[in-house]
Order: structure tokens, then C-alpha cells, then sequence
């Protein structure tokens, strides 16, 4: 009997095989992975008979990760375009439908394809996303990108140093460009996909309004990791009222999951931050080591390791505030959700004395105890006692600084369990915590308390980290537009 493994609602990309019909409907093709993650399979199976036959095999010690590796079928000759880190990158390659042998890689170099966007099976072209192939760019910036299946004619189709974002005609002959950077507001162009060239601007954005208001917007920073080499990339967010001659503390937002890179790269995706640095500090994030986006060994450094990434925001906050005067290294905080809840909590167990208030929301404080899928992953199958090593449980005792713990009792994605163990071992090595258990709240600051819990978040950063008392019963209302432009005290 053939049975479908459902998706977890709470998964961000899709770990179950993708099932999809040949289209003569009497076969069907989809992708396996076994548990850890080692290995992936393309198989395809006989829906009157059960049969399956595996076409493509590919086997990793450490693991193929759900998250970066894709397949195309190729229905007009019955080849496979399927990705791989195989060479180190993230690249495409061509195999024979029937044997599931290799034909040819179709990319490669130091760069890393990003997923397919439209296949010419007529012309034999590949429309795709990768990024890091520009010089002189943040190499995680996306461009879209056309090639032959045999590896020639690579063309780049959205030049602008940007990030691009793009959505291609049914037909294939144009695609919607849509490119901004954090420090450059977005645009959106209609353009032909044979050679990238213009049809028309369709849409720009008008930021003169944003920029009158005093805001500015956040620095792009280059640095290095812990190792002294390898290139980082951050943002840094100032509040309006900026005064150079001051000292301000520093607010680190935080999220070092594997499955992905997290400093923002578009123009939107910086405003939501500006928040915490209109409260009077400097706002950070950095992608350090083990997060993806960059090449096989940048990535696996967080393997076995998903706590191990810390020493490079360290670094990178350190040469921040070595290159502007005005950030002050002795007062940092940080704070994050999730997997950045664990990790907000993890920084101040491992760098009690940089790391001095932290918030730590709907953390997954021990991965012994949390979804099977992402830690045996990332962290490693089968469980072994790096597991415990990096749990926030067994490290409580090194607490030192404000931390404030929040988590929802209804949360469906990391189960409040985590939070209790960790809480817990914090008191039982006598360690003085805040802590906020909200009612019928899922995963993060959301439902009915977001605002309040956004609230009780600047609150105690005010307090702890800027040292001044925050006002009494401030109320956050949210207005029309879902922006919090309406705020009043009770």
C-alpha cells in the first residue's frame, strides 16, 4: 500500500516527498528522504501495482539538507534536474529519466543556486535563482539567471545590484522583476526572459516621505568570523534621533537556523526592526557560520554544532564597535524567537560577560526534547551527547544577566515543555529570571497578547540594558494598516 507522510503545519519548507503524476496518468515520480537526512531517493511507482523503482540515489555522511535540495522532471524527454552540494555549492544536474544516471552538471563555480523558476523543455533552458556569483556584491543577494541543460550559454537576466525576486510568464518569454536592497527601495520592471532586457518599469518606490521623518536607512557591515577569514555580512539599524557624539547599548535580533540566512536583504524586510532602535539603541543582526546561502563547508559548521555560531556574532559586534565609537560593546543585548529564542538564551549561557539582558521567545531550549526533523537534521542523527552539551538545560547554571523568558501554552511548533525544563534547571541553580507564560498564545509574540508582549519586550531593555525606567502601562495600538502608529498611555 502506498502512504502519503503529511507535512507538519509548522515545517518552513516541505520535508515530505513531493508526489506528482506523469502526464500520461499512469505514473507517478516524487523525492524521499530517510530519517537524519543522510540520504534522498527519486523515485517513481506503478499506482496500479505499488511498485517502486529508485531512478537517482544520493547519500550524505553529515546530511542533504530538505531545505536546499530540489528535482524537476523534465516530462518532454523524461530527464531529471535535481540540485546538489556534491561539489561544495549549490548546483544543478541532468540525469537520464530511465537509468538515473548523470548526464552533465549544468552549473558550478562559487556560487549557489537557489531553486529552479521555469524550465524551457522546447529551447532546453533552465530559468533559475542562485546568488554570490556577482563580484563586488553581498553575496547573498539573489539574481535570476538563464542556461542550456548542457551547461552553456549562462546569462544573467536581472542585473541590478539587488536583491531579485522575480515571477516568470506561463509561457516563459518575460518575467516581473522585482529587486530592492536594505539601503535601496524597491522596484519592479517587466523583462524579457530570453535576454534580460526591459520592457517596461512597472512600479518604483517613493521613500522621500519615510526619509523626511528622520529616518535613515540601516548599514550594510562587512566583517570577519571568529576565525579571522571568513567574510560575515550584518545590518545596522540607528534611531532617527541619531547623535554620533553619544554612546549607545546594543540590541543583537537573532536567528542562526540552518535552514536559512536572516539578515534582511530587501528594502521591507529592514522596517520592522526600526522599532527597538527608535528606543534609544543600535539594533544588529548577522549571519555568522552555519546558516545557508554560502558554500557546503560554511554550512556545515553549525553540524553537530547548532549552538556553535555565537563566537562569530561576538566578533562581528566587537569590529562594529571598534568602527563606530558610538556602539557600546559593554552593553549588549539580544534577543530572538524560536530557534532564536534558543539561541538569544544560549548566548548569554555562553558569553555571560558580553551578552548582559536577553528575551528569549518560544525558545527550543533542548533538542533532545524538540521536532524531530530539524535537530536530527542539522544537529545529527542518531542523537548523541552533543545534544545535551548544547542544551540551554544543561548549561542554566552559567546564567548571569536579565533574562526575560516568554512561550505560549497552545504553542503547536516548539512545545512549552522546553521552556518549563529550562526554567526549571534556572532554579534550580538559584538563578534569578523573568519569565511570562502566555494564555492561548501559539508560536512567537502573537494572538492577543503580540502588542502587549511587543510592549513588555521594550520594556525590559529600557530598563535593563539603557538603564532608565520605562513608562507606566504604555499601550501599543495597532492602526488600520497593521502598523503601530497609534500609541498612548493608560
Amino acid at each position: 500500500m502506498l502512504r502519503l507522510r503529511p507535512i507538519p503545519s509548522n515545517c518552513p519548507f516541505k520535508t515530505a516527498p513531493g508526489f506528482e503524476w506523469f502526464p500520461d496518468s499512469k505514473t507517478i515520480y516524487y523525492d524521499s528522504d530517510d530519517r537524519g537526512f543522510k540520504t534522498k531517493e527519486f523515485r517513481v511507482i506503478d499506482p496500479d501495482t505499488g511498485e517502486q523503482k529508485v531512478l537517482r540515489r544520493e547519500h550524505s555522511d553529515q546530511y542533504l539538507d530538505p531545505g536546499e535540495t530540489f528535482f524537476r522532471y523534465v516530462h518532454a524527454t523524461g530527464e531529471i534536474l535535481a540540485s546538489s552540494e556534491r561539489d561544495g555549492w549549490n548546483h544543478l544536474y541532468l540525469y537520464d529519466g530511465k537509468t538515473g544516471q548523470l548526464k552533465n552538471q549544468v552549473t558550478q563555480g562559487p556560487w549557489v543556486v537557489q531553486r529552479i523558476e521555469y524550465v524551457d523543455e522546447k529551447n532546453r533552458r533552465i530559468l533559475f535563482l542562485a546568488n554570490g556569483r556577482e563580484k563586488n556584491e553581498d553575496p547573498y543577494q539573489t539574481h535570476l539567471y538563464s542556461v542550456g541543460f548542457d551547461g552553456k550559454g549562462l546569462t544573467l537576466l536581472s542585473p541590478e545590484n539587488a536583491n531579485h525576486s522575480v515571477s516568470v510568464s506561463p509561457d516563459g518569454s518575460f518575467f516581473v522583476d522585482n529587486y530592492s536592497r536594505a539601503d535601496l527601495p524597491g522596484e519592479s520592471v517587466l523583462r524579457r526572459a530570453k535576454d534580460g532586457s526591459m520592457v517596461r518599469e512597472l512600479e518604483k518606490a517613493d521613500a522621500s516621505e519615510l526619509l523626511a521623518t528622520g529616518w535613515k536607512f540601516p548599514e550594510p557591515f562587512q566583517g570577519k568570523a571568529a576565525d579571522g577569514s571568513t567574510d560575515l555580512y550584518g545590518l545596522i539599524w540607528r534611531p532617527s534621533n541619531f547623535d554620533p557624539s553619544k554612546k549607545y547599548p546594543v540590541i543583537e535580533q537573532v536567528y542562526t537556523g540552518p535552514q536559512g540566512f536572516f539578515v534582511p536583504k530587501t528594502f521591507g524586510g529592514t522596517l520592522r526592526l526600526q522599532s527597538m532602535a527608535e528606543l534609544g539603541f543600535i539594533v544588529v543582526m548577522v549571519d555568522g557560520r552555519g546558516t545557508a546561502g554560502r558554500s557546503r563547508t560554511f554550512h556545515l559548521f553549525s553540524y553537530h554544532n547548532l549552538g556553535g555560531s555565537f563566537e562569530d556574532h561576538v566578533a562581528m559586534i566587537k569590529q562594529m564597535a571598534a568602527k563606530y565609537s558610538y556602539m557600546d560593546a559593554t552593553r549588549v543585548g539580544i534577543y530572538g524567537t524560536s530557534a532564536g529564542g534558543y539561541g538569544a538564551a544560549h548566548a548569554m549561557l555562553v558569553f555571560p560577560e558580553f551578552y548582559k539582558v536577553g528575551v528569549s521567545i518560544s525558545g527550543d531550549h533542548d533538542p533532545r526534547l524538540d521536532k524531530a526533523w530539524w535537530n536530527e537534521a542539522y544537529q545529527g542523527y542518531p542523537v548523541g551527547d552533543d545534544y545535551a552539551a548544547q542544551s540551554n538545560v544543561t548549561m542554566a547554571g552559567r546564567l548571569q544577566g536579565h533574562l526575560l523568558i516568554e512561550h505560549g501554552d497552545i504553542d503547536d511548533n516548539v512545545h512549552p515543555v522546553e521552556t518549563m525544563r529550562f526554567t526549571d534547571a534556572l532554579m534550580k541553580a538559584n538563578k534569578n529570571f523573568d519569565m511570562l507564560f502566555v494564555p492561548n498564545m501559539y508560536h512567537g509574540e502573537s494572538g492577543d497578547h503580540a502588542l502587549y508582549l511587543i510592549r513588555r519586550r521594550w520594556d525590559y531593555f529600557v530598563q535593563y540594558l539603557l538603564g532608565v525606567t520605562p513608562p507606566n502601562n504604555f499601550e501599543i495600538k495597532e492602526d488600520s494598516q497593521g502598523s503601530f502608529g497609534n500609541r498612548r498611555r493608560r
